[in-house]
């Protein structure tokens, strides 16, 4: 477990990466929700930067959930498989648009026997991650087992969801264009966004983890943009005041391009 990971200082964006499709993905603007942008510049962001958003990683027996995120996290790819008893988790903490966020990544176990305890685990994550074998066509089926299982302890409406087939390095092309074509079919099915990696050679791992994590960070902010109400981040409240509306502004706070 990497508790005490470094800051990625990286730029972090909700741009679309080069190396995705538009059809593969979620959305396709180019940066981030002007509320969002905004929020961040006038430094009202609420308690996002304090808080853990929960990844889950989900997915057959061996198709690379550990090495996708030993990639990631660690740099490194370990040839000799351990398959994972239970669940692990990493944790990884970025700077996006100038505020902290951290990422709580799961990895939980594909083996059928310890699915009970892997599912116990799901509950509270703002985003899944499906992963599928390239070169294993059933493994792409299963994949929509694993999400109905993952969305049973959580909020359909409020999650993010991400299917990314493995160990594109051992697909040929030919072989690679056919099962796209599957896999794009399936994450339009799902609403999730499709990405192809390869956890050995590191293609698209690292910009991969960076969309999640602009994603996840964007749809936090926007949720506590919506739970502040009418009362907006960073408001000061007036404790001895007969006013009926507590809640001003502090005028060196004033916002000046938030709605």
């Amino acid at each position: 477990m990497n508790i005490l990971a470094p800051v990625r200082r990286d730029r972090v964006l909700a741009e679309l990466p080069q190396c995705l499709r538009k059809e593969a993905a979620l959305h396709v603007h180019k940066d981030f929700h002007p509320r969002v942008t905004c929020a961040c510049q006038e430094h009202r962001t609420g308690t996002v930067g304090f808080k853990i958003s929960k990844v889950i990683v989900v997915g057959d027996l061996s198709v690379g959930k550990t090495c996708l995120i030993n990639r990631f996290c660690k740099n490194t790819f370990d040839k000799n498989y351990k398959a994972t008893i239970g669940v692990d988790f990493e944790m990884e903490r970025f700077e996006v648009l100038g505020v902290p966020f951290s990422l709580q990544l799961w990895d939980t176990a594909g083996q059928e026997r310890f699915k009970c305890i892997a599912s116990t685990y799901y509950r509270g994550a703002q985003a899944i991650i499906i992963v599928f074998n390239l070169n294993d066509v059933a493994s792409l089926e299963h994949t929509k087992q694993w999400l109905a299982d993952a969305l049973k302890e959580n909020d359909p409406s409020s999650v993010l969801l991400f299917l990314v087939g493995s160990k594109k390095d051992l697909s040929t092309p030919a072989q690679y264009v056919l099962m796209e074509r599957d896999a794009l079919k399936v994450a339009q099915e799902m609403k999730a966004e499709y990405w192809a990696v390869s956890s050995l050679t590191g293609e698209n791992v690292r910009e991969f983890f960076f969309r999640v994590a602009a994603l996840t960070f964007e749809a936090n902010v926007l949720a506590e943009l919506e739970k502040s109400g009418a009362r907006r981040i960073g408001d000061v409240v007036r404790i001895n005041s007969d006013d009926n509306n507590l809640y001003l502004t502090a005028s060196k706070k004033k916002p000046t391009c938030c709605p």
